[in-house]
């Protein structure tokens, strides 16, 4: 079978996968503390006909050779960390995070996720929660008499309390970074686990060592540009549209051999 129709199968896979992780991206386009996907392509092995370099005569070498490719892979998604636009909800305990780093979040079977998603709310013990109900951590409870819970930028919580004049400290809010973000796990419900790529976990208090600062009242947009991935929508439509075209006059050239040689 003639090698252009495998080249151009490989090439219709990769970009049927590419417009999978472009329709992710718009997809969650609203949704919060979401960082977007980029496909990473990688061509693959090449049948090497002439070595380049090789000796063509006793003094002579070649100077490119022949080097007949086989395709296109896509190899990993690398998630862009760039940060998204803080949007202003004047709710208490929305939190977003001005710069780097990540929100602890306990999981129901004693593990860590890490998220950008400050969407927090108060569950039935007065416990700082995710929507899903995963605990904060460190752990911030809020006493039922609390009438005003203040976040500073550096993570310090506050409160003041019908009983009590002067503010009273929950707690302090801490942040994590990773060497490589790109290497942490998507687990859904914004949340990430650490792996061996992304390096052990630094934790330390925000707007120090490299960390952002928090913004109480606030929450950080999805990073997804609208503008960019319908322009990569059609990048990735055109693609196709040419590797299929590869096929379809890959086609015509046997079908001449087949109708005309014989």
């Amino acid at each position: 079978m003639h090698p252009a129709l495998w080249v151009s199968k490989t090439g219709l896979s990769a970009q049927d996968t590419n417009m999978s992780t472009i329709s992710n991206n718009l997809a969650n386009v609203n949704t919060t503390g979401f960082k977007r996907d980029r496909a990473v392509f990688q061509d693959l092995l090449y049948q090497i006909n002439r070595q380049p370099g090789g000796q063509s005569t006793e003094n002579t070498q070649l100077p490119s050779g022949l080097q007949l490719g086989t395709g296109v892979r896509i190899v990993g998604t690398a998630k862009q960390f760039s940060q998204g636009n803080l949007q202003i909800t004047e709710q208490p305990l929305d939190m977003a995070v001005n710069g780097r780093g990540f929100f602890q979040v306990a999981l129901p079977d004693g593990q860590v996720a890490y998220t950008r998603d400050g969407q927090f709310q108060l569950n039935a013990d007065g416990d700082v929660v995710t929507p899903d109900g995963f605990a904060l951590q460190p752990n911030i409870n809020v006493p039922e008499n609390a009438t005003n819970v203040s976040i500073g930028k550096d993570g310090t919580v506050t409160a003041i309390t019908d009983d009590q004049a002067a503010p009273i400290n929950l707690g302090q809010i801490t942040l994590v970074d990773f060497i490589n973000p790109q290497g942490l796990q998507a687990i859904g419900n914004n949340l990430f686990k650490q792996t061996n790529a992304s390096g052990d976990p630094a934790e330390g208090e925000p707007g120090l060592a490299g960390l952002g600062s928090i913004e109480q009242g606030s929450v950080e947009s999805s990073n997804v540009e609208v503008v960019e991935e319908l322009v990569n929508m059609i990048t990735t439509q055109r693609a196709y549209e040419m590797n299929s075209k590869v096929v379809s006059t890959t086609d015509q050239m046997l079908q001449f051999i087949t109708n005309n040689i014989g």
